[in-house]
């Protein structure tokens, strides 16, 4: 190999590489255009949900082979009592996304694929928050509406599972009301 092939080919190797850090840091902060929020045939909540989105694309893509079954929506309610996370050994899976506040709303599509127990989410700043859709192995979709309300920085238990379940996807509508909201979502065992 001449040295000219060998400057081309890690060149390309090198524009690869940094193609796919790009790729890596796009979900976090280059979006997809707005659409629409999309509500799937029988999704349980009902008002009117006439707004643009940004949807970002998961970082880890799950693919549920069942077909889709909504169970009635659980109207997310806080109550006074203090939550806090299990210990470090009993959280299976975590990831986080960054909302910014000119972002106004935006769809995070966490992918997990994993068993557990109980699903948290840990706010810093403050959010409005719309709905999450907690999608199971065998299909079923559990809605949980926070309707549209605003949380400040603090620890959310989102649900409780019945035994172990395999969460494939939460998809989270947010917007930041701080001039950004860090959503830290953990699964328990």
């Amino acid at each position: 190999m001449t040295l000219s092939r060998r400057s081309l080919v890690f060149g390309c190797t090198s524009a690869l590489a940094a193609a796919g850090t790009a790729l890596a840091q796009r979900r976090r902060r280059v979006v997809v255009r707005p659409t629409r929020v999309v509500i799937r045939p029988g999704h349980p909540i009902r008002r009117a949900v006439n707004r643009n989105v940004i949807v970002r694309v998961p970082a880890r893509a799950v693919v549920v082979s069942a077909p889709l079954v909504f169970l009635p929506v659980i109207a997310f309610t806080t109550v006074a009592v203090a939550v806090t996370l299990p210990p470090k050994d009993r959280l299976l899976w975590q990831d986080s996304e960054t909302i910014d506040k000119d972002e106004d709303w935006v769809e995070s599509n966490f992918g997990i694929d994993e068993r557990g127990t109980a699903l948290y989410m840990d706010i810093t700043g403050r959010a409005e928050l719309d709905f999450a859709d907690i999608t199971f192995e065998n299909g079923d979709v559990q809605v949980v509406d926070f309707n549209e309300k605003t949380y400040s920085t603090g620890l959310l238990r989102i649900l409780d599972f019945p035994g172990r379940r395999n969460v494939k996807t939460v998809r989270l509508v947010a917007r930041a009301k701080s001039n950004n909201a860090v959503f830290r979502m953990y699964l328990a065992s």
